[in-house]
């Protein structure tokens, strides 16, 4: 099966660690994921997955709404 549109996987330039881009394309695919449904879908520990979406949401990339995280 082919798409007929390419999928949008833009990353903010601000965006630097390959951890954060990871969890930002996440969210860009899986709107209103838990940080447990980013750790099981990416491999990655609870912990660092926290750290990410604390510092995506200091920058503004990122808003936690009652344990979910989308973009802004």
């Amino acid at each position: 099966m082919q798409l007929d549109t390419k999928p949008n996987v833009s990353v903010p330039d601000g965006i630097e660690s390959a951890q954060a881009k990871l969890v930002y394309l996440s969210l860009q695919q899986w709107p209103d994921a838990s940080a447990d449904e980013l750790c099981a879908a990416l491999g990655v520990e609870k912990g660092a997955i926290l750290s990410i979406a604390r510092t995506l949401r200091e920058r503004g990339y990122v808003e936690r709404d009652d344990g979910r995280y989308r973009l802004t």
